[in-house]
């Protein structure tokens, strides 16, 4: 399956916000490439409100959402800097691609 990640960094003008709009997939295996982005929109212009907002992401794997907040959370270089706040759809994306489990048949007995 394709696994491609992409964010759009917006910064508010006045320095108030930066949301970081992703698009893609967000799996257990590349959320640690979004993790730099969302520290570096955090040290921009303390204090900011850090957004990452998910909900356009076609594929959101809970594990990467866990993964990516507790970096957020233990990161020890981030003192002072922005809070972050995770913008996550209800009921997470499955990938558009991925197989459908197939339905096991039942199987009739046969008389003897």
């Amino acid at each position: 399956m394709d696994h491609k990640l992409s964010a759009l960094v917006q910064i508010d003008l006045d320095g108030a916000y930066v949301r970081l709009a992703v698009t893609g997939c967000l799996t257990e295996a590349n959320q640690h490439v979004l993790y730099p982005l969302v520290r570096r929109a955090r040290m921009l212009i303390p204090p900011v409100t850090v957004s990452v907002d998910l909900s356009a992401a076609g594929h959101v794997e809970a594990a990467a959402v866990d993964l990516l907040r507790w970096a957020i959370d233990h990161d020890e270089t981030a003192d002072g800097a922005s809070p972050v706040e995770l913008l996550v759809p209800n009921g997470l994306p499955t990938h558009p691609h991925a197989a459908v489990p197939a339905v096991p048949r039942l199987e009739s007995l046969g008389q003897a």
